[in-house]
């Protein structure tokens, strides 16, 4: 829950339940409408009302850094004109049967509301757009381990979850921004359940991947030292002139990659090979994202 204070009329949706009004049904939300949140699908429903002869108020977001791809941040609002408002965000929804008006406010550093400054926007329609969870309905049913940052089962190395012979990927495991990502989990996954049935999976992980300085989650969550994997992992906040370093439990520095940037909203993917942890012997390795 969100916990917006106000009152609970109609005209309050997630964007993606107004994606498939329109979309798919045919129907449009409101006539003018106020989006909370950055992520992608808000982005892209913003331009979508805009197209739709909806009047899109504007964009808030509470962090002071958007939290969707920035291609989409160029796409959907600059290009339309749509106003994007950073360390901002709802403190109160107005109305009684429907939505009349949305209160606005900046927020500090602690991201608390700065009262003195809000402002009312008159709108019919407010668009939740705060992050998405994975699939994992089924991953609880089954009782799998689950990561509480990305609400998706841990996975090793194979994509083997921590029952055996259960395999995950895609969204089900975390949030991705492109298909492509999805479609090599899904055939990475796809092989070693082949290879469980076949009796000739490799040998269990023997490195623990945990995330360290602005590091939010790391997918797979281990490792093995002799084959070559591929990477996922989000950021915390933003930066330019960067580099990936993983750190022994003491501190030892095993290898660095420099970046030219990293971003919340854009999964950063590496392959780590072999030889990069060939002078590694521990079981526990921490990855920190920091500025150069």
């Amino acid at each position: 829950a969100i916990r917006i204070p106000g009152t609970r009329p109609a005209g309050v949706f997630t964007a993606g339940l107004a994606q498939k009004f329109v979309n798919l049904m045919g129907y449009l939300p409101g006539r003018r409408a106020v989006i909370l949140g950055s992520g992608d699908i808000g982005l892209i429903m913003a331009r979508r009302l805009r197209l739709e002869g909806v009047d899109v108020a504007g964009v808030f977001e509470i962090m002071p850094h958007a939290n969707g791809l920035n291609r989409n941040i160029v796409q959907c609002l600059q290009d339309f004109a749509i106003p994007l408002h950073l360390s901002t965000t709802v403190v109160a929804i107005h109305g009684h049967e429907r939505v009349e008006a949305v209160t606005v406010a900046p927020v500090d550093d602690q991201l608390m509301p700065q009262m003195a400054q809000a402002w009312t926007i008159p709108c019919d329609t407010l668009l939740l757009s705060i992050g998405l969870i994975p699939d994992n309905e089924l991953a609880h049913q089954l009782r799998l381990r689950m990561d509480p940052v990305t609400s998706g089962p841990l996975v090793s190395s194979t994509m083997e979850s921590s029952q055996n012979g259960i395999f995950a990927c895609g969204n089900t495991v975390h949030i991705h921004d492109l298909v492509d990502f999805v479609s090599a989990e899904a055939a990475l996954a796809g092989a070693n359940a082949a290879r469980y049935l076949a009796g000739d999976l490799p040998p269990q992980d023997n490195v623990r991947l945990v995330p360290g300085e602005n590091v939010a989650y790391c997918v797979p969550h281990t490792v093995a030292t002799d084959r070559e994997h591929t990477l996922y992992l989000r950021v915390r906040k933003p930066l330019e002139s960067c580099v990936i370093r993983f750190f022994t439990v003491d501190g030892t520095l095993i290898y660095e990659k420099k970046l030219r940037y990293v971003f919340p909203a854009e999964m950063v993917n590496l392959k780590v090979r072999p030889r990069f942890l060939e002078n590694f012997h521990g079981d526990l390795l921490r990855v920190d994202v920091v500025a150069r």
